[in-house]
């Protein structure tokens, strides 16, 4: 195999590691299924504020099928970004993203620089891949939920002005939808305010690791997602780090979520 056709191929398996990646913790907002996380959602009996693991992953589940319920569309603004060893960026794009309940995404690029390879075969398979799943099965294959992974309070933590619960997340199958990591559920309304962990399953042949974080952000009560960073061992050229900041958001007037009131 010639150098560039190594260079193609680990660009293709970089986009779909970020696909997955991307879809895996969470849609573009919070997706959450099933019913009977009380039974299922963990078997440790540890508690904080009074409150047991499964109880509080149950209050997570519930809390945020009513904001999806609630959320009909929103715009906002992502800034996408891959760096390399060095430090260098070696693309960006700025692009429109616009959502409509159930699940429907459109993205529209505002700008892009930088390697020509890297946005065609990155960029644009990741957002292609994104507007084809979002509303799919891999869409319910992936979602944070007791049918695909065991939860277990381990701590708290604050995390800036909101203190939070913390919750190992174990997945029940070897699944490259699924992750093995933690959450931090916010203490007063029960969402996600970060995620962090590795894919489940070995994705591609040229990829040694991967670390991932998602940082969510309160807007208008919804919980949506604020920044995501991706830390990628490449086999021959090492490490590149993958940014997503996403900005902007505008809760359209259609959505009539209530305020939530502290328990």
């Amino acid at each position: 195999m010639s150098q560039r056709q190594v260079q193609l191929t680990r660009l293709l398996a970089l986009a779909l590691l970020l696909g997955v990646l991307m879809m895996a913790p969470v849609g573009a907002r919070q997706s959450f299924v099933g019913e009977t996380a009380k039974e299922e959602a963990s078997a440790n009996s540890r508690t904080v504020d009074g409150l047991a693991g499964d109880e509080i992953v149950t209050r997570m589940i519930e809390r945020n099928r009513l904001r999806n319920e609630h959320l009909q569309s929103y715009s906002a603004v992502r800034k996408y970004e891959i760096r390399n060893p060095d430090g260098r960026v070696s693309a960006e794009a700025i692009v429109r993203v616009d959502y409509r309940a159930p699940g429907k995404k459109t993205f529209q690029k505002v700008s892009e620089e930088g390697s020509w390879v890297v946005r065609r075969l990155v960029f644009d398979r990741l957002l292609q891949t994104e507007e084809e799943t979002s509303s799919g099965q891999e869409r319910h294959d992936s979602a944070i939920s007791d049918n695909n992974y065991q939860f277990t309070i381990i701590g708290e933590e604050n995390l800036g002005t909101r203190r939070c619960f913390i919750v190992e997340a174990k997945p029940k199958r070897t699944d490259k939808y699924l992750f093995v990591g933690k959450l931090w559920i916010d203490a007063q309304d029960f969402g996600i305010a970060k995620i962090s962990g590795h894919p489940a399953a070995k994705l591609s042949f040229w990829i040694t690791r991967a670390d991932f974080v998602r940082e969510f952000q309160r807007v208008e009560g919804f919980w949506l997602p604020r920044l995501d960073e991706t830390i990628v061992e490449l086999k021959i050229h090492g490490t590149r780090v993958f940014r997503i900041e996403h900005q902007q958001y505008v809760i359209n007037a259609a959505n009539d979520l209530e305020p939530e009131r502290p328990d």
